[in-house]
């Protein structure tokens, strides 16, 4: 018996022993091994739908980021809008008022000005009445001394209120 040429009874128990071992490896090897491919098939073509889908989810959290941000730039766009137009309108207001007290402040000096005028006028006429008195006492004491100019002025007095 050589290794080139083999008996039949090697052969047939190779064989056998072949198709036994073949029979065993698929019976209690490769279908584990072919389910457990399939399995990892299976989970790999999970994960790439998942990642698919988390990829969709992505693009939409992106999409929705963006529309949030877009209207978040609205929003901070009304609101400063609405801030100028809030700071406008006080400074409006306040200006208004600044101008109301200015002409009030205007009115009232006005007021106070022809208040103190018509008091330094009467006082003036009152001041004038007293120097006239003054000078009318003194000119009438020194031109009534005489009794001819005394009846005189006095006549003249009378025809005066007569006039009227």
């Amino acid at each position: 018996m050589s290794l080139l040429t083999p008996d039949f009874g090697l052969v047939f128990w190779t064989t056998i022993v072949f198709l036994t071992f073949w029979f065993l490896i698929g019976k209690f090897a490769l279908k584990p091994i072919v389910k457990s491919i399939k399995d990892r098939e299976q989970s790999i073509n999970d994960a790439l739908s998942a990642a698919d889908k988390a990829k969709e989810e992505m693009q939409k959290l992106q999409s929705d980021n963006a529309a949030l941000l877009k209207e978040a730039r609205e929003e901070g766009a009304k609101i400063l809008k609405e801030a100028k137009e809030v700071k406008d309108s006080i400074i409006t207001d306040a200006h208004n008022k600044a101008k109301e007290d200015a002409v009030k402040i205007v009115a009232d000096a006005k007021a106070e000005i022809e208040a103190q005028k018509k008091a330094a006028m009467a006082e003036v006429k009152n001041e004038v009445s007293k120097i006239s008195i003054e000078i009318a006492q003194k000119v009438l004491g020194r031109e009534l001394d005489a009794a001819k100019d005394q009846q005189t002025y006095i006549n003249s007095l009378v025809d005066k209120i007569n006039v009227n």
